[in-house]
């Protein structure tokens, strides 16, 4: 019989297959932005908040802070640096107060997730402790994630066109989350779970 742990690994492995495609699913939007060379009316809170987001589980899921949860360090990491990527190119084809307001908060979260990382481990003792402070700032930052596209929504009436919201991206999301809350159900996990349900419930 195969045991609970082995179905959620492989669930997880599913996830994180999702996950992948989820981050890689704003490619086509890059590659326009670089052939344009502008950002044009796109928005970068959404990969703003992805990124944190994603540096928020990476630290939620090191062995100091919540031990065996090298699945959520892997895709979260790897999203980190795909965040990143994408920052990086609105960084670089956007212009005047835009590309600062895009840095400062990208210097913030930085700095944020550095502070929180210095403070959790200097300060909480055990692992329940750290994974509860982490966990809750992931589950807030996470509703941040889910909700960041909504930014767009107004765009979106206005134009009366789907161009600034791919259908493709809110499909990934779906089933994303849809693969990481059966991971974290069978091994209950309550920080990754509530963040899902929060997802589920934008």
């Amino acid at each position: 019989m195969v045991s609970p742990d082995a179905i959620r690994t492989v669930i997880g492995v599913i996830g994180n297959g999702t996950a992948l495609v989820l981050f890689l699913s704003p490619v086509p939007t890059f590659i326009q932005i670089w052939k344009k060379k502008t950002v044009e009316q796109y928005s970068a809170v959404p990969y703003l908040a992805t990124l944190l987001n994603c540096m928020m589980w990476v630290l939620y899921g090191l062995p100091l802070v919540h031990p065996h949860s090298m699945l959520v360090i892997t895709i979260n990491g790897t999203g980190m640096l795909i965040e990143l990527t994408y920052v990086a190119l609105f960084l670089t084809f956007s212009v005047g107060a835009a590309r600062r307001r895009v840095l400062l908060l990208l210097v913030a979260e930085v700095a944020f997730v550095g502070g929180v990382a210095a403070l959790v481990l200097s300060l909480a003792h055990t692992h329940d402790r750290r994974s509860m402070v982490v966990g809750i700032l992931c589950v807030l930052f996470g509703t941040g994630m889910y909700a960041a596209p909504l930014s767009v929504m107004k765009m979106v009436i206005q134009t009366k066109s789907v161009e600034y919201m791919p259908l493709f991206l809110s499909v990934a999301s779906l089933v994303n989350g849809i693969c990481w809350t059966a991971y974290a159900l069978i091994k209950f996990d309550l920080y990754i779970t509530v963040s899902l349900l929060t997802f589920h419930t934008q």
